[in-house]
């Protein structure tokens, strides 16, 4: 079965891994600190905080901004559902803005509806890898006091009107899953603008530990000391996987180019096709193509999932509306909210799109959605 994604992994990143396994370090070393300055100069320059994965960086997100019960937070529901689960763990009532027909990113028009002096977070997503109108979104959140979320778990290395992704949100977060952009196993990464929002992040993160003297609240210990002021977890990144993150994101340029060829060598076989639309692209926008996102008309895409699937095109679906799962339905969430996203996750299909797939793979593809598509 052909992946519709996969990691790529070389052998420098296999021997930068074996390198912290003969070092001092597997964990809380040099490595975590190089990935993390790496990661805050694609950003902007602003502070990255590594994390154990992109859900784990949510949490963070929503911990640092100091959302808890009584709190809304305005999302998109073309997501997986971790964008919005952290939020809901810590208290916050999530509401659901519409996305763009085309796109399926998040509404600016939609949020405005949705916001309310409670609101705390907008939280969008770079869906498919194409970033959001943040400068709309972030004119919104300054409206009401609120922040603005990017979850970038699919664009890292991508761009939104000449600004990097990591640069476009008060807070951004990363994934480094296997089928992401660039992977350290499992891992993920936050960006603030803001230092404190950062320091919030990384203490909380860190098991809420305060290790700065002038901040102590118990001052007759001694140099051994450190303590907690906030509840945190532990979800810090090991040196292990940052050495494999440093070493992906030598390659992120080129895991950049590869993916937009394969985008066009898919646009341009499949954009005249009837019963399919292919992915839409803002002028302002360089994305990191994470999906590619297809539609199929006409109510097929079903079928054409399981014609694809049975001649071994591991397609996938990305994603069912977040508050369609039973954790959102059984609080009185409801079906037909959110129409657009509910239209574009019935059509959707993502066809396979990773660095390593060959231009006859991609072009195998292409033959076998034609086949299912008679």
């Amino acid at each position: 079965m052909l992946p519709y994604g996969r990691q790529s992994i070389s052998e420098d990143d296999i021997s930068a891994v074996v390198e912290i396994l003969r070092g001092d370090w597997l964990t809380t070393g040099p490595a975590v600190a190089a990935l993390e300055s790496e990661i805050s100069r694609l950003s902007g320059g602003h502070r990255a905080v590594t994390a154990t994965s992109g859900t784990a960086a949510l949490h963070m997100a929503y911990a640092a901004a100091g959302i808890g019960p009584g709190d809304e937070v305005v999302a998109t529901p073309m997501t997986f559902i971790a964008t919005t689960a952290a939020a809901s763990m810590l208290g916050a009532r999530v509401r659901f803005a519409d996305v763009e027909e085309d796109t399926g990113l998040i509404d600016p028009s939609a949020v405005a509806a949705q916001l309310s002096d409670r609101t705390k977070v907008i939280a969008a997503v770079d869906y498919a890898g194409h970033p959001a109108d943040y400068d709309a979104l972030q004119s919104l959140a300054d409206s009401v006091g609120a922040l603005t979320l990017d979850d970038a778990a699919h664009s890292i290395g991508g761009s939104y009107r000449g600004r990097p992704v990591g640069d476009l949100a008060d807070m951004t977060t990363f994934s480094f899953f296997p089928t992401k952009n660039l992977t350290t196993g499992e891992g993920g990464a936050f960006v603030a603008k803001d230092p404190v929002l950062a320091q919030r992040a990384h203490e909380f993160h860190y098991i809420g530990l305060v290790r700065d003297p002038d901040r102590f609240r118990i001052t007759t210990e001694g140099p051994w000391h450190q303590e907690v002021h906030e509840f945190g977890l532990n979800y810090r990144l090991p040196d292990i996987a940052s050495a494999l993150g440093l070493s992906q994101l030598q390659r992120l340029e080129a895991f950049k180019r590869r993916r937009a060829e394969i985008t066009a060598r898919y646009n341009a076989a499949l954009s005249d096709v009837d019963g399919v639309r292919i992915p839409t692209q803002r002028d302002d926008v360089d994305p990191v193509w994470h999906l590619y996102p297809l539609r199929v008309e006409g109510g097929r895409r079903r079928e054409v999932f399981d014609k694809m699937r049975a001649a071994g095109i591991g397609v996938q679906v990305n994603y069912m509306p977040v508050y369609w799962h039973p954790v959102y339905t059984e609080q009185g969430y409801k079906r037909g909210m959110c129409p657009n996203a509910e239209s574009f996750y019935a059509e959707e299909l993502s066809l396979p799109i990773f660095p390593g797939l060959s231009d006859a793979q991609v072009d195998d593809v292409i033959d076998t959605l034609l086949t299912a598509m008679r």
